[in-house]
């Protein structure tokens, strides 16, 4: 007789939990959302994952990030609307819904946490990809290069692809800068470190210091001291300044401050550290009234977090923003980014924020 599995014996439990609080809220939101029949809720919800997630790259190892990518995926879909998003809208119709009733919202996440729950073992099987095993930072006159197994070939540096499986440690970490070093473009060089303090020196002094942004430089404080007081400081994730997304050749129209790439799911959640001084200047203020001014000032800024956010939102990640209130308290704004540099406790702050940016979608005037 076959050994049964624990792990799959505690899902099935929690998933008849989930099922009886469902069964438990069905009729009421069967009434406020006007659907005649479960399947036809569970349809235009439940059975929109696969739209809204890329499930055949993306590694999903627990109900909150699947939960975060679900709304991120629902948000771009909205957002594709354009003036299509109002009443009659199937998407936009259903996006009312879980914004009026908080009943609904409560039954959708215990249906996508149950939907998750019943596709575990497929959402949550690792599929290694070759192009997320480079990474590259920096200014495009100053970049390095962070490869999982590097070697340089024809002038240029590429991954080993036969010994990806095999990197020993974990995933853009402390230990993953200390196996391979940085790689320097379309040169037969490295930058290599030979314990945590070298690199961290590197990091704070070198990568970070150019920027010129006193924000920045206060928070690559609290990391490195975050990380030397560590047990583990070569299982923490690597706090990477100015990723360059697109790769080493791509012209990029934004860079944010800091990235954060889980070891064990590969997503990222990024960091703007944004004073109006930056994305909210203004000119031509001579003729205008302090009021004026500061109207202005603020629809500027939001106008361009907005568009910052959407761009990384479109590339599957999420943002988030700390402006002029939150920069008067570094200690606070890293105890919180310590949430997404403990990978346990990463994908509950996801799913908040996930949450967060699709109920404060607004459709086009």
């Amino acid at each position: 007789m076959a050994t049964r599995d624990p792990a799959k014996t505690l899902r099935n439990k929690q998933i008849d939990k989930l099922t009886e609080q469902i069964n438990d809220l069905l009729g009421e939101v069967l009434d406020l959302t006007g659907f005649d029949k479960e399947q036809s809720l569970n349809a235009t919800y439940g059975g929109k994952y696969a739209e809204y997630i890329d499930i055949k790259n993306e590694v999903v190892d627990s109900p909150e990030q699947f939960i975060a990518l679900y709304f991120q995926g629902f948000l771009r879909t909205l957002e594709g609307l354009g003036i299509y998003a109002r009443n009659g809208n199937r998407y936009y119709d259903a996006y009312r819904h879980v914004k009026k009733h908080k009943k609904v919202q409560q039954w959708l996440k215990l249906f996508l946490m149950r939907t998750y729950l019943r596709n575990y073992e497929a959402l949550s099987k690792k599929r290694p990809n070759v192009e997320d095993a480079e990474i590259w930072i920096g200014q495009k006159n100053a970049s390095y290069g962070l490869l999982v197994t590097p070697r340089f070939k024809d002038g240029q540096w590429e991954n080993d692809k036969s010994e990806i499986r095999h990197f020993k440690p974990r995933y853009w970490t402390i230990g993953h800068i200390l196996e391979t070093g940085f790689v320097i473009p379309d040169e037969d060089d490295r930058i290599v470190f030979d314990d945590v303090e070298k690199y961290l020196s590197f990091f704070r002094n070198t990568l970070v210091r150019n920027s010129g942004s006193v924000h920045e430089l206060a928070i690559a404080k609290r990391y490195c001291d975050f990380v030397k007081s560590s047990p583990s400081p070569k299982d923490i994730p690597l706090l990477i300044p100015e990723l360059r997304y697109g790769g080493k050749e791509a012209k990029h129209e934004y860079r944010l401050d800091f990235t954060v790439i889980d070891p064990y799911t590969l997503s990222k959640v990024g960091f703007e550290l944004s004073p109006w001084s930056t994305h909210g200047l203004i000119t031509g203020t001579k003729t205008k009234t302090q009021k004026e001014i500061n109207e202005e000032a603020l629809a500027n800024f939001e106008k361009e977090m907005k568009k910052l956010k959407a761009y990384f939102r479109r590339r599957g990640i999420p943002v988030i923003v700390y402006t002029d209130n939150d920069l008067q308290d570094h200690d606070g704004i890293f105890s919180e980014m310590t949430d997404y540099l403990t990978p346990a406790k990463l994908q509950k702050q996801l799913e908040f924020h996930a949450i967060e940016d699709f109920l404060s979608f607004r459709p086009p005037l």
